[in-house]
């Protein structure tokens, strides 16, 4: 991607994959992470997120870690002072493409890249736990 400024390869599982709350492995290039998401709430959720050892994840995601895996590449974009993360999904996902941006708040404002497609930021259907289940949707 020619925009990006860095690219990670991500692989990640889930170990519970509920409304109320997530706990996904994940390792991403040499790193690996735990990370537990409590429910959505209009455009945010409470979110912790812990450092483990490679090795460890990938016993996780081959042995605890509900089927199918997600294996994506991450590309970081910098557009009007703003980071985006565009993940380029492999595997049973291949085909699909998000965006992602961290809002400092809700109510920040910012400018929509023209690389952007369609909003999904309150469509469930595209949260990495369920793409994970239920494949990429059918719209």
């Amino acid at each position: 991607m020619a925009l990006a400024s860095s690219k990670s390869v991500i692989r990640q599982g889930y170990i519970c994959r509920e409304i109320e709350r997530t706990v996904r492995v994940r390792i991403k290039d040499d790193k690996a992470y735990l990370t537990i998401k409590g429910m959505t709430v209009g455009d945010t959720r409470a979110e912790y997120e812990y450092s483990i050892p490679v090795t460890d994840a990938g016993m996780l995601l081959d042995t605890l870690c509900i089927r199918p895996i997600v294996e994506k590449t991450r590309y970081i974009v910098e557009y009007k002072n703003n980071k985006w993360e565009i993940d380029v999904f492999e595997g049973h996902l291949k085909g699909l493409t998000l965006a992602e941006i961290e809002l400092p708040a809700s109510n920040y404002n910012y400018d929509i890249p023209p690389f952007i497609g369609r909003n999904v930021t309150n469509d469930s259907r595209y949260y990495n736990a369920n793409l994970a289940l239920n494949g990429i949707p059918s719209d």
